[in-house]
């Protein structure tokens, strides 16, 4: 599998993301800072949503079911040389199944997400699962 996209700035404006058949903004100037995602933001986003895709992935493989699942990421960022680390993630799931293996589920997502293992090569990550009952 290869993957494409296309992304554009307008100078002092914004710039956009084409993903498929979505077009994201995200902030280029310090006029957007605000309002915008930077960067950063897009490249954490892929994490959360890596850690979210194989949420659903690994629910029907280890058989378990769940309402909602929220991830929460944090990281530290450094200007010299600039970077982030310090990345801390933790996700929420909401089940009424309260026999979920949560060790189990976050060595896989920790084992086969394609971004986490990427940015884990990068820098150190940690994480938990928190299961609540809906």
């Amino acid at each position: 599998m290869n993957y494409a996209i296309k992304a554009t700035s307008i100078a002092k404006k914004e710039g956009t993301l084409h993903l498929k058949k979505v077009l994201v903004p995200f902030g280029i100037s310090k006029e957007t800072e605000e309002t915008l995602s930077s960067p950063a933001d897009i490249y954490l986003s892929a994490l959360a949503s890596c850690i979210l895709k194989n949420i659903e992935r690994f629910s029907g493989m280890m058989k378990f079911q769940y309402e909602k699942a929220t991830v929460d990421i944090t990281a530290t960022h450094f200007t010299k040389p600039a970077r982030l680390e310090n990345i801390a993630y933790t996700v929420t799931l909401i089940s009424k199944d309260d026999k979920i293996n949560c060790s189990l589920l976050k060595r896989n997502l920790e084992k086969f997400g394609t971004i986490y293992n990427m940015v884990a090569k990068a820098t150190q990550i940690s994480g938990e699962i928190i299961l609540k009952k809906s």
